[in-house]
This record gives C-alpha cells, sequence and structure tokens, in this order.
C-alpha cells in the first residue's frame, strides 16, 4: 500500500525559514554553475543543456545535460565516478516505477513519454552550490575528455 507523508517537524522547518535568508544567494551561486557547464560543454557534440525557457525564472537546483550521441549517460556517470565526482541518471518516471506500473499515463509522444526520452539521455552533473571554480573545472575535464577518447583527437585542440 503507497503512503505519503507530508508533515515537517519543527526543526525542520526552522532549518527551511533559517535558509530563506540565503534563498536569492543559492540560486545565484546554482544559475552560475548551470552557465559554467554551459560555456565549457555546450560545444561538444551530442551534448544539450536542459532548456531554460524565455517565459520563466527556474531556480537551477540541478544541472541536467541530455546525451543524444556516442556518449551515453552511464560513460559521463562511469568517468566522474573514476575521479570519486558524484552525477547521478535523471530521476526513474513515474510510470516506469514498479508501483505505477500498471497505471495510465498521459503522453504526447508515440514512442514512449518525453520523461523516457530525458531518463535514458540525462544525466545530472554535480552542483553544490559550494562548489569552487577549480571543482567545476575539474568535472568538465572528465565530461570532455569522455569525447577526447570517443573522438581520438589531440589535447591542444580542447581548451
Amino acid at each position: 500500500e503507497l503512503g505519503y507523508n507530508y508533515r515537517m517537524s519543527n526543526v525542520c522547518a526552522g532549518i527551511g525559514r533559517g535558509q530563506l535568508k540565503v534563498l536569492a544567494e543559492r540560486i545565484a551561486k546554482k544559475k552560475y554553475i548551470f552557465e559554467y557547464y554551459r560555456q565549457h560543454l555546450s560545444v561538444l557534440d551530442g551534448l544539450e543543456m536542459m532548456p531554460v525557457q524565455e517565459y520563466d525564472m527556474p531556480n537551477y537546483w540541478l544541472t541536467c545535460v541530455l546525451l543524444n550521441g556516442e556518449v551515453r549517460p552511464q560513460d559521463v556517470v562511469e568517468a566522474l565516478e573514476a575521479e570519486n565526482i558524484e552525477s547521478r541518471p535523471i530521476w526513474k518516471p513515474m510510470h516506469l516505477q514498479p508501483y505505477y506500473r500498471d497505471c495510465d499515463f498521459i503522453t504526447l509522444q508515440d514512442q514512449g513519454s518525453v520523461s523516457e526520452v530525458i531518463f535514458s539521455n540525462g544525466v545530472c552533473l554535480p552542483s553544490d552550490s559550494n562548489m569552487t571554480d577549480g571543482e567545476l573545472a575539474r568535472v568538465t575535464r572528465v565530461v570532455q575528455g569522455l569525447w577526447r577518447v570517443k573522438l581520438q583527437c589531440d589535447d591542444s585542440s580542447w581548451q
């Protein structure tokens, strides 16, 4: 049986209230991280940053990329893991979870849902608001390295 627990303890509420004081700073840092990755990774063939729409203001909670070339999400996860850097696939869609597998869901596509495409092709890159430029550079070097290996380029053609 499925159950939900939406209660919030007074301790969690107090922590959340305190974090509201630095919310604008955190969002600014998360945007900086997203833009850093966009600047350094969007040139890679087959890598696409998740879109930012003109009509909204995202909170940049996670920086996720979609891969539609030879480099696959698991390649990125394993390469980062080999350097002791945590990343992960994008969440599995609800309609693919065991509890909901027999439930109907609505999609606008004939071959699977948008969420299935994102799940199959997406990776969440490290995006903690305490990341330094050095840590961001380290992540981008590892990711860029996958393209160097796949394309067998020499290092002089990469920044």
